[in-house]
């Protein structure tokens, strides 16, 4: 397995970032696996949950619900077999919550963070639109999830569901299916 910034991963362009052809070669690398989820694994905390279910086919489900009309629910499936993560799912920008900056700022977390690389929503809607995708907050999200499951190495074939999830429950399934890959159990091959 190569580093970052041994060739491995790709030409970059111009902007210095990873073609789309690249950044689908990891992808691709990663989902082939001959490993599937055999039974249903949920972590869950209060009404938010994360899930890997027994499936035909890799896909990843996720959905959000903020109290704010910009946002508010929304869904998004994506299936690595029929869409290219590079176009639908790579370009979805993080995104945050006008009173909640000041305090991110604090906790040293958004240091790299301005309106032009991610998105901002107030009570009266996005203070830096256009959005890339109708539904880009919930597109990031799934970004989150397919990013936080990489940890694994390989994806085992699975529908993967998330419902108002967070990077902390993300991590959590990557350990349990971590853990159940090493004793074999809900796995086929």
């Amino acid at each position: 397995m190569g580093r970052w910034g041994d060739g491995e991963m790709g030409q970059k362009n111009i902007n210095n970032t990873y073609t789309p052809q690249a950044i689908n070669h990891i992808l691709n690398r990663k989902l082939k696996t001959k490993n599937s989820i055999d039974r249903p694994i949920w972590i869950n905390q209060g009404d938010a949950f994360v899930a890997a279910l027994p499936s035909p086919e890799t896909r990843f489900t996720y959905g959000i619900d903020f109290n704010l009309p910009a946002i508010g629910n929304q869904w998004h499936s994506w299936s690595p077999e029929t869409e290219s993560f590079a176009e639908f799912i790579a370009p979805a920008r993080t995104f945050a919550l006008a009173h909640q900056i000041d305090q991110l700022r604090e906790a040293g977390l958004i240091k790299g963070g301005s309106l032009d690389n991610a998105l901002v929503c107030n009570e009266s809607g996005w203070l830096n639109p256009p959005l890339r995708f109708e539904n880009e907050p919930v597109r990031h999200k799934l970004l989150d999830l397919v990013g936080d499951l990489s940890l694994l190495g390989s994806f085992p074939q699975a529908h993967y569901l998330a419902y108002k999830a967070s990077h902390k429950l993300h991590i959590q399934l990557a350990q349990k299916i971590s853990e159940l890959s090493l004793s074999k159990t809900n796995f086929r091959s």
